[in-house]
């Protein structure tokens, strides 16, 4: 053993591996720097990392193999001993690993003056030190001294998060009123926006930030979750008209303060004090990671007492229940009386005029709150062309309006050109792509949002019900698991699960989520029709009609022969602009004259109806179907073929986007029954039912596609494994099974 090591020192093989780590670490910090500069993928990082390992042996086995001597290169077993001059490139060798030493020095250097920043910033104090909150100071040695040693296992990993990032927490309430709350939330949201406006800097969504409200989580961990190199945080006192706001930034890999200010100010001055503090940090991320003179921010001035009523608003509307969502919109009504100017009220008061629809969170019928919610809108952009908010209002709008999704599409994305920060309005483009059967423009949208605001719920939910719907289950458990540390408790995450379970046809496993999550937030329209899912796949109809979603009370009601009462409440839903159910009734209990009639009445052609109800992302074109049914059993073959030619078109492009369940497979193969391609009609609904979509007890009850199968072995023999799939379900809840 002993020979070898001296041989391997002999031919210098320690030497050049030290000189080869130590100068590869150099490449891959440059490489890193360089990656960041121009906005690299992160893969490219990653190869040039892996090649750089993997050539880390091959330099060690040419070391051993080869020898440099006057006449070249040769192999060390062809270099005459006496001849050889290892001893001169060891010494040679030993004068590059100082050379790299010293650029390594080097670049710690920089590192420290330009990225970190200079000594005085790593000082433990605060301009504030009676306010001084948790997170504000520096980790303690022990914790510096582990990071100092993680940092050279770090050595050869790519930076995967961007540098030029942020996360601005909730300042923390330090008034003797804990009603204050909602002011020193205000002031951090009010920042977040401003910093948000700065292209260079990514800053993370409100919702995660705040979803650390009160938790005295270690600053990196924080960092980490939120994908961001750099954390502000501080505290709000407000006494009388006096007000005194503290503001610390972080850098997130060491806790070290870069800057940190206190601003006592008159509270008639709170927009001052916003703008100041937002320019400020500016001013000090341009020191250290933007490019280019700091961008000027200003908040949009209105009165004081107009202005806390905007926040109290805008803090219950996080709420998404009526109670709250009420109470906001007289906030804002009173806002609004005060400064009858100041536009981003009247944006926010058309987003929960539409959020206290009927169809939403609220009571409002429909068509009073389209008509409502248009007026504050136009009058949000009149003051304000250029209000983000204002477009946002508007796009929603626009998403609840039959035939609006164009519009809608085309406000989102002005509202996202002009502030990329507003989640919300990047959740509803999402929807709105989804709704014109666009789902891979949905996708891209949905996880842009998630890197940028990973614990915003209704993206989470969204995101994850997308990866199940194009067949990716792995991904949609995998974003359940990354997001339920962080929402311990939370309806959400129930109804997240209950959701996994029911597309894979475990409903008896879903359904007490699902219950679980109505009990929680009864109120909420997403819970109950999630637990109506469960209870119509296990025909538990009664319970539907007593406490579940309307949609689904239409189908229980019919499967219960109340169909005079289906049609009742089918129709009064049509009314309000949601005709699915009801052509979907009048199909399923053979009404295709009377189908046919309603559309004929209410559009020209179905070009007309399919620009108000395209094909949607998730499952197919269902009602085209039901329409293509009625007129071949009507017997009008030019608007029968023009229905078919609609689906199939539909189909062939979602199928092409990746669209990949057993709903899809179902519409699937309604389409193919009636273009008499028996093969693949059976083909796609033996898909569907293996892959754990459930039916009543006769298929054609919900599918009168299949009439003329019944009777075919191949039909039968799927019909029996739906039903037996149905009744293990109802044995695992206790319930009796069902027959034919």
């Amino acid at each position: 053993m002993a020979g070898l090591i001296e041989e391997l020192k002999r031919r210098n093989v320690f030497k050049v591996g030290v000189a080869y780590a130590v100068l590869a670490w150099l490449l891959a910090q440059a490489a890193a720097l360089a990656a960041d500069t121009f906005a690299a993928p992160d893969w490219v990082m990653k190869m040039l990392v892996t090649l750089l390992v993997l050539a880390f042996p091959l330099v060690l086995f040419f070391a051993w193999a080869y020898e440099l001597t006057p006449e070249g290169i040769k192999k060390e077993k062809d270099v005459d001993r006496s001849q050889s001059i290892t001893h001169q490139t060891g010494r040679k060798l030993d004068f590059t690993i100082i050379a790299i030493l010293v650029l390594a020095l080097g670049y710690f250097i920089w590192e420290s003056r330009f990225e970190v920043g200079s000594e005085n910033h790593f000082q433990p104090t605060s301009a504030d030190t009676g306010d001084a909150e948790k997170g504000s100071e520096p980790f303690s040695t022990e914790e510096t001294s582990a990071a100092d040693s993680d940092a050279a296992k770090r050595a050869l990993t790519p930076l995967l998060t961007p540098l030029k990032s942020i996360a601005v927490l909730p300042f923390v309430n330090m008034s003797d009123d804990a009603g204050n709350e909602y002011f020193s939330d205000g002031i951090s949201e009010e920042i977040l926006n401003a910093l948000a406006q700065v292209p260079e800097l990514q800053v993370a969504g409100r919702t995660s930030s705040f979803a650390f409200k009160g938790n005295n989580e270690d600053l990196r961990k924080i960092g980490e979750a939120l994908g961001v190199s750099h954390i502000l945080e501080g505290s709000v006192r407000k006494s009388g008209t006096k007000v005194r706001i503290t503001a610390q930034l972080i850098r997130v890999d060491n806790g070290f303060h870069l800057w940190s200010e206190s601003y006592d100010r008159e509270l008639t001055d709170v927009f001052a004090i916003q703008d100041e503090i937002a320019n400020a940090i500016l001013v000090q991320l341009k020191a250290h990671l933007v490019e280019g003179a700091p961008q000027v921010v200003a908040t949009r001035r209105t009165n004081t007492e107009a202005y806390d009523l905007y926040l109290l608003a805008k803090q219950r509307m996080y709420e998404r229940s009526r109670l709250p969502l009420e109470a906001a919109a007289e906030m804002l009504d009173r806002a609004i009386a005060i400064d009858p100017g100041y536009a981003p009220a009247y944006a926010q008061r058309g987003i929960v005029t539409d959020l206290l629809s009927e169809t939403e969170y609220g009571a409002i019928p429909k068509a009073q709150v389209l008509t409502q919610s248009k007026q504050f809108v136009d009058q949000a952009l009149k003051l304000d062309p250029e209000l983000a908010e204002g477009w946002a209002a508007l796009g929603l709008y626009y998403q609840n309006l039959p035939g609006g999704t164009e519009q809608s599409i085309a406000a989102l994305e002005k509202a996202l050109s002009i502030n990329p920060n507003l989640i919300e309005a990047a959740n509803w483009l999402g929807n709105a792509y989804n709704d014109s059967g666009q789902p891979a423009k949905n996708l891209t949208v949905l996880e842009d949002l998630i890197r940028r605001d990973p614990l915003f719920k209704p993206a989470v939910g969204n995101l994850a019900f997308l990866y199940i719907q194009m067949g990716q289950r792995d991904k949609a458990k995998a974003l359940i698991e990354k997001a339920r540390p962080f929402l311990a408790q939370d309806a959400n995450v129930l109804d997240w699960e209950a959701t996994l379970l029911a597309t894979a046809g475990e409903f008896a496993t879903a359904l007490p989520l699902s219950e679980q999550a109505v009990r929680q937030q009864p109120q909420d329209r997403v819970y109950r029709s999630d637990m109506s899912v469960a209870l119509l796949a296990t025909h538990q109809y009664e319970r539907i009609v007593k406490d579940g979603y309307w949609i689904w009370k239409v189908r229980a009601l019919k499967h219960l022969k109340r169909v005079e009462e289906a049609t009742q409440l089918a129709q009064q839903w049509a009314a309000q602009g949601d005709i699915r159910p009801y052509l979907n009734l009048l199909s399923t209990t053979g009404q295709f004259e009377a189908l046919v009639s309603y559309v004929e009445e209410h559009w020209p052609d179905l070009g007309a109806f399919a620009a108000d109800f395209p094909a949607a992302g998730y499952f197919g074109y269902p009602i085209m179907n039901d329409i293509a049914l009625a007129y071949q059993r009507t017997g009008n073959q030019e608007k029968f073929s023009d229905a078919m030619a609609r689906v199939r078109a539909a189909h062939d492009a979602l199928a092409a986007q990746g669209l990949s369940n057993p709903i899809f497979f179902t519409n699937e193969a309604a389409y193919y029954a009636m273009a008499d391609d028996r093969g693949q009609a059976l083909k796609f609904l033996a898909a569907a039912v293996d892959g754990g979509q459930v039916f009543s007890a006769r298929i054609t009850d919900d599918l009168p596609f299949f009439a003329d199968f019944e009777g075919d072995p191949e039909y039968e023999a799927i019909q029996k494994r739906m039903l037996e799939h149905v009744n293990r379900e109802r044995t695992a809840l206790g319930l009796e099974p069902v027959k034919t």
